[in-house]
């Protein structure tokens, strides 16, 4: 094909023909993904729709029947007080539970990047909570966070302070869930020791002979350069705290014998609840529909406040 035909072809919006290799590339590339692209129409996207007519349904689980009721879950999702009850909990819990998070696991990779020899030793160490079984992890805790025998307390009345009732106090119920949850906190570490290591050091010599010191190049130099990453890990952290289930669960609701605080009750464990134990799916259906609007909201809220602090090396926000 020569310049004059391709010129013509632009000139009138044309666009060239896929040749025979190219095309049997894309083929075999959607072949390749095909298995992916099946179970996210049947598992993900079916689900999403199937969930949002039940919403607007009293689904019956025996008979396996939806019966139109309108708007009827979504005007008693509002009634209820224990979903703005456990909705509140999960706000207050992700509040708390993110910032600490993103600090927790940056300070790690800070101490990694820093390590020369057996590196990777540390770095298999730091990753093992990561590895170790959710129930496993709320055993160990709910043996370190015992009021009365914890190790936790008994390291704090060495120093003469007197631990809480971590498990009891429903002023100290969500902050012994954080706690659980800088456990796992390995997975962000590693996303942020890998940032931190493509930041060019002709950067960081510059600064020294400027004589900025550590303080002034990590937030002149390393946060702006990682900032990207800082921003990816909010959204997924937030995300992931807004949908907390797995470690309050295990503390607190796994033993339906005992009562359980009011503040360990988070939005999915009542969502749960409603679906698994009260056998109620149209509400609960309505629930996830709401916690999905909520998650979007503050993923655009977040998006949009990251155009003023996130930088990109190419101008770019």
């Amino acid at each position: 094909m020569n310049a004059t035909s391709l010129t013509t072809r632009s000139r009138t919006g044309e666009r060239p023909r896929m040749s025979r290799l190219r095309r049997r590339e894309a083929i075999a590339g959607y072949l390749f993904i095909s298995p992916w692209i099946v179970g996210f129409l049947v598992f993900t996207v079916g689900a999403m729709a199937y969930s949002l007519v039940i919403s607007f349904s009293r689904y019956n689980l025996a008979t396996n029947i939806a019966r139109p009721v309108g708007t009827r879950n979504y005007e008693l999702l509002f009634a209820d007080p224990k979903v703005a009850t456990s909705l509140a909990n999960t706000l207050y819990y992700a509040i708390m539970a993110v910032p600490l998070e993103i600090c927790f696991a940056l300070l790690l990779a800070l101490v990694l990047s820093r390590v020369g020899r057996g590196a990777g030793f540390f770095r298999s160490v730091f990753y093992l909570p990561k590895m170790t079984p959710a129930v496993a992890t709320a055993s160990v805790f709910l043996l370190l966070l015992n009021g009365n025998t914890g190790a936790i307390n008994q390291a704090l009345g060495v120093f003469g302070i007197p631990g809480p009732q971590w498990l009891v106090d429903p002023t100290w119920v969500k902050p012994s869930i954080v706690l659980m949850t800088l456990w796992g906190v390995s997975g962000t570490m590693v996303i942020f020791l890998a940032a931190l290591k493509a930041v060019p050091t002709d950067l960081y010599e510059a600064a020294e002979l400027d004589g900025a010191g550590p303080v002034r190049r990590f937030f002149a130099i390393t946060v702006p350069m990682i900032s990207p990453t800082i921003f990816f890990n909010v959204i997924v952290l937030t995300i992931a705290a807004l949908q907390v289930f797995d470690s309050a669960y295990l503390l607190f609701w796994r033993d339906q014998s005992n009562a359980s605080p009011e503040a360990s009750l988070f939005y999915a464990i009542y969502l749960f609840q409603q679906a698994f134990r009260d056998f109620n799916f149209g509400f609960a259906s309505a629930m996830a529909w709401l916690l999905f609007v909520i998650i979007m909201l503050i993923s655009l809220i977040q998006t949009r406040l990251a155009k003023r602090w996130v930088y990109y090396e190419g101008g770019a926000q």
